[in-house]
């Protein structure tokens, strides 16, 4: 048996160097705008002081418990539990999705909500950080509520299950848990400090092809060949990636080739995801996917079937600038340097439901790094680094960064104007379900 030649790292090394050399002279964000009170601050900091114990323990217990999407049972109870215990009400099951959670406080006003996400991935646990992101996010709410007399408005804290892959907060927002949320906050473990970068949208397609079964010796030319259509397909996606911006990515599996090697395959499938870093050029994308499976269907004589989206599609993310330099400065406090975006490289990335929200209100979605450049997401490093003493600090800073920039939208009258203002200019809203159809 021979194995795999090992590929080449001089290109990760270089990148890496470069990375690090843009890191050293990058300018730190600014806001011109002076958000909540420095006496707001102080007692929302004091407030995340109280609690710093019982994140960390809830962020160690998801780590040691790691639950896949729409299965985050022991992850949602131990939220509703820390939240019940400082006198919050909150409800699981919510839009009706059983791992889904929402507490809110305050009323009248502005309303922003801060983000929870909890899933694990199969195999490699929360090697995507998200018992991260759902401590620091139920921090960030308990620090903001603390305010909440003082700025006014109101605040939630909503549980989105099931970001890998299974669309939870699209399925929030269109049981309505959204509607009068103006905007929201969350943030995501990453290997560097990043104030806003780049995430795809993504597309997923089932092509399944109808062929015409018989003996591949005795009678091959009595058959069509499915197999021979999922492979001028896989061949023809290959040659489109040359005609692909260059932030685009389309990957795919075969997922069906046949039963027998002297059976012509009367089907045959694959499946392909399909990622873009803007809306439409991702509605394009998905066209010449389906034109060239309609291509390799008529070359091969096979009917051809394409499922897409068994789940929700995801929008790449519209990132809120005055929002994230909000979060910048807040970092600035607990000794981070939240990168500018372009200091990392945008290829680093993947695609999150996040996005979807982003295109109906303003949003931010900041990283928060675990203090090693080299991690990458969804790998065993990643899950030890998100479990280690650098992803506990992450809990802790994340929570400050995200309870301040809620307090500073609903404190400060200009900032969240501009806010609103960006949204706008960047095209508004977008009726995200009436979007692919």
């Amino acid at each position: 048996m021979t194995v795999p030649t090992s590929p080449d790292d001089s290109y990760l090394k270089s990148v890496a160097a470069a990375t690090e050399r843009a890191v050293a002279t990058a300018e730190p964000i600014r806001s011109e705008f002076g958000g909540a009170s420095e006496a707001v601050r102080a007692r929302v900091e004091s407030r995340l002081d109280e609690q710093a114990a019982a994140l960390l323990g809830l962020s160690h217990d998801l780590h040691a418990h790691p639950e896949e999407g729409f299965a985050e049972h022991h992850a949602v109870s131990a939220v509703a539990d820390l939240l019940r215990g400082n006198g919050f009400e909150a409800q699981v099951g919510v839009g009706e999705l059983p791992t889904a959670l929402l507490a809110t406080a305050g009323s009248g006003g502005p309303h922003v909500a801060v983000l929870a996400e909890y899933d694990a991935l199969p195999g490699v646990g929360h090697a995507c950080g998200h018992n991260i992101i759902c401590s620091a996010g139920t921090g960030g709410f308990l620090g903001a509520a603390s305010a909440l007399d003082e700025v006014g408005g109101r605040l939630s804290l909503i549980g989105t299950p099931a970001e890998e892959g299974g669309g939870g907060k699209e399925i929030l927002a269109r049981a309505g848990l959204f509607d009068d949320v103006d905007a929201v906050v969350m943030l995501h473990p990453f290997s560097h400090d990043v104030a806003t970068h780049p995430f795809l949208g993504r597309r997923q397609v089932d092509v399944i092809f109808h062929g015409i079964a018989a003996h591949a010796s005795a009678q091959p030319f009595m058959g069509r060949n499915a197999l021979d259509a999922v492979v001028a397909t896989y061949q023809g996606v290959s040659a489109l990636r040359q005609h692909m911006p260059s932030g685009d990515r389309v990957h795919g599996i075969i997922t069906d080739g046949g039963q027998r090697p002297n059976v012509v395959p009367e089907r045959a499938a694959a499946q392909f995801y399909v990622r873009s870093a803007d809306p439409d050029t991702l509605r394009d994308l998905a066209d010449r996917i389906d034109r060239i499976a309609h291509g390799a269907a008529e070359m091969t004589g096979c009917g051809v079937e394409l499922v897409w989206d068994r789940q929700y599609p995801y929008l790449p993310i519209r990132h809120n600038d005055a929002l994230a330099a909000r979060w910048a400065e807040h970092q600035s406090r607990r000794g981070r340097t939240s990168l500018p975006r372009g200091v990392v490289p945008e290829y680093l990335t993947g695609s999150t439901d996040l996005g979807n929200l982003s295109f109906r209100m303003p949003a931010m979605h900041p990283m928060i790094g675990l203090g090693d450049s080299g991690l990458s997401l969804h790998t065993a490093g990643f899950a030890t680094a998100a479990g280690s003493e650098a992803g506990d600090r992450a809990v802790l800073d994340g929570a400050a960064g995200l309870a301040l920039t809620a307090i500073d939208y609903l404190a400060d009258d200009g900032l969240r104007t501009a806010v609103h203002a960006e949204f706008e200019s960047a095209g508004g809203p977008l009726d995200v379900p009436a979007f692919f159809d």
